[in-house]
């Protein structure tokens, strides 16, 4: 199982309204994730920056941020572009963390 990391910014004042669409996440997405070998997600903000950390374990090579032409991940996007910063395709800027220290 591999760890990834990463990290997306949010609009300054954002963070509620994003937890608010996290709380009711569509199952589609999360069957989606699970199926893509996603497991122990979790997304911590940082409220001085607006910085969201995600660091998710998955089995395999690939992870949540190769799921970007699946429809539902797609449409996912569009609904949460509007508090995120955003590519021109509507996926969160999203830049990859280095691991520089684990303890299991």
């Amino acid at each position: 199982m591999n760890r990834v990391s990463f990290k997306m910014k949010l609009k300054p004042g954002m963070k509620d309204e994003y937890k608010k669409r996290h709380d009711e996440i569509r199952p589609e997405l999360l069957e989606l994730l699970r199926g893509a070998g996603v497991r122990d997600y979790s997304i911590f903000f940082d409220e001085e920056t607006d910085t969201l950390f995600a660091v998710q374990k998955v089995d395999g090579d690939a992870g949540s941020q190769d799921l970007g032409k699946n429809p539902a991940v797609q449409r996912w996007w569009t609904y949460m572009k509007d508090i995120m910063e955003t590519n021109p395709d509507d996926s969160p800027v999203s830049i990859p963390l280095e691991e520089v220290f684990y303890m299991d």
